[in-house]
């Protein structure tokens, strides 16, 4: 093998890691294997520069890296064994496709020499991965691994950003050679010409009831600011995608709600009796159409202009009246400062959109629900941290946080897309860890609990002190919903036993309290935030209150009488 002299001669794994270093990455998710020793050996060389944090599962540490990428823009790393490792990972790797998440999983991989043999923990990663990774390859040859890296973490961050995941031979780590590095990555952004820019304005100028919708991965605070200061400035109504909330604060006279699992009804009125909607940096996708039915496809039977920074997602299901391949940043600061000319003309419109919002969220009357967290966080929610991060889980427990809550810059709002199981803990572990000192809420049900709850040993152990709220009705909420939605009155698999949340918590390094009463909250919150560790809240609710909108006897009502229609 010819060796250049004039680089120094490094194993693969050194040479990885040095990359790691060069684009940018201060801290990877991993659980270890032996397969890629060597990188954790060269790692240990730069303890100074570079946090390694082991996970107590795959499939956390994944979750781990994709909520880093989420809060940062810079791809999450994760490192995972061959096998198993890389099938616990690819739920991590899912999230990331479908929430257009920065990510690279780095899997350790069998010897070269043993392919196609079903060796031990064999597995084909360009294959597994290939539907769900926007890009799966293998480094076979340790002085190309400078070319892969730089181009996983350019393809990660570049159009509409998602995962990477990357093979590693065992054997071609331990390979040395003599290879230059990579020089630091820069990501592609799309970006728009003046006319572009002219042509939304004269869409916008020629509504009468125009509404922006706002979503998807890209928003940094900046353009977070910008976009708001040009809805503020032009009386336009704001809405959010899915479970992104956080780009515009929630008390912003424009905010009008969000378009997701938890959606006011008068939300869904005023998008019927608008003229232009504005789509920037969402999708379109299945949970904010509401099963691509608030919208009709392919012509949506209003005008419509979708901005998105891939151009092929543009028209995708939804056939616009402009579409424009655009970041969302570019589109915010182009927006800025712009005057339409039409501010008094929306001025009314803008108000009842506003108005429609505060009235959902404000606190419920508690009815007959002995523990009601709609009125327990409405009365915590004003004493939150601006910087506050809320992580959530799947399920219907989450519409308590997302329709009560407030959100917004700096603020964040972390949840998976994708209805990811399991997500929430991992996630405000992360959060946490990058700044033990904000307050990080985590929202979560007593099934996710049991998927994924042991990752806070992982926060006690290197400092972080998020504070978990379990949901503990005893149900798989969601599921238990559509069951009774569909077939009333027969549960089947949707019964959980729990056991003692408050006693596991303790366990694993964590304060603990058990709630059953809205009264008993908000001093338990307050014991909770105080302790100096991670913290456990086990919230005892009744699943009869299935949703933060309706019961399981209504749902059983609506369903009998459609069948004996």
């Amino acid at each position: 093998m010819l060796q250049s002299t004039s680089h120094p001669v490094r194993t693969g794994g050194q040479i990885l890691v040095d990359q790691l270093l060069i684009h940018g990455a201060d801290t990877a998710y991993c659980v270890p294997g032996e397969s890629y020793l060597e990188v954790l050996d060269a790692l240990h060389d730069v303890t100074d520069r570079f946090t390694l944090i082991n996970a107590r599962h795959e499939a956390g540490a994944a979750d781990m890296a994709e909520a880093y990428g989420k809060m940062t823009g810079k791809p999450g790393i994760c490192m995972v064994t061959r096998g198993p490792g890389a099938c616990h990972a690819a739920i991590g790797v899912h999230i990331a496709q479908q929430d257009s998440t920065p990510m690279i999983l780095l899997v350790g991989q069998i010897a070269r020499d043993t392919t196609d043999r079903e060796a031990f923990q064999e597995v084909d990663y360009r294959a597994m991965f290939g539907p769900i990774a926007k890009w799966a390859t293998q480094i076979d040859d340790a002085r190309r691994i400078p070319e892969y890296m730089a181009r996983a973490f350019r393809v990660a961050t570049s159009g509409r950003p998602g995962p990477v995941v990357i093979a590693l031979p065992e054997d071609m780590l331990t390979d040395a050679v003599a290879v230059a590095d990579a020089r630091p990555y820069t990501p592609t952004k799309a970006g728009i010409v003046p006319a572009d820019v002219e042509a939304l304005k004269a869409e916008l100028t020629a509504a009468s009831k125009p509404m922006l919708l706002l979503g998807g991965s890209g928003w940094d605070d900046a353009a977070a600011a910008a976009i708001t200061r040009f809805a503020e400035a032009n009386n336009i109504p704001v809405t959010c995608s899915f479970r992104r909330q956080d780009i515009v604060d929630n008390l912003s006279p424009v905010y009008g709600g969000d378009f997701g699992t938890s959606t006011a009804p008068s939300l869904y009125k005023r998008l019927e009796e608008a003229d232009l909607l504005v789509v920037i940096g969402a999708r379109l996708g299945e949970m904010t159409t509401r099963t691509y039915e608030s919208l009709a496809s392919p012509n949506p039977g209003i005008r419509l202009v979708h901005v998105y920074p891939e151009a092929d997602e543009v028209g995708r299901v939804y056939s616009p009246d402009l579409g424009l391949a655009c970041a969302p940043s570019v589109l915010a600061e182009a927006l800025e400062d712009a005057d339409l000319g039409k501010a008094d003309d929306w001025a009314e419109w803008c108000a009842a959109i506003h108005g429609d919002f505060l009235a959902d969220t404000e606190a419920p009357n508690g009815g007959d629900w002995t523990l009601d967290m709609g009125v327990a966080l409405a009365q915590v929610r004003d004493s939150l941290p601006d910087d506050v991060v809320v992580t959530l889980d799947a399920g219907n427990h989450t519409g308590w946080a997302q329709r009560f809550l407030r959100f917004g810059r700096p603020g964040r709002i972390v949840g998976s897309t994708c209805g990811a199981m399991g997500y929430s803990v991992p996630a405000a572990v992360a959060a946490s860890l990058m700044d033990p000192e904000r307050l990080v809420l985590s929202f979560v049900g007593d099934g996710g609990f049991m998927m994924s709850g042991n990752e806070l040993a992982t926060a006690a152990q290197y400092g972080g002190r998020p504070l978990v709220l379990v949901f503990n009705n005893g149900v798989y909420g969601t599921i238990r919903m559509h069951q009774e939605r569909d077939h009333p009155e027969r549960v089947s698999g949707t019964t959980l036993k729990n056991q003692d949340f408050v006693r596991m918590a303790e366990g694993l390094g964590c304060y603990a309290e058990r709630v059953e009463k809205t009264e008993d909250f908000a001093a338990a919150f307050t014991r909770a935030r105080e302790s100096g560790r991670p913290a456990v809240l086990e919230l005892v609710t009744d699943p009869e209150q299935i949703s933060s909108r309706t019961t399981i006897t209504a749902l059983r009502k609506a369903a009998l009488a459609k069948q004996t229609a």
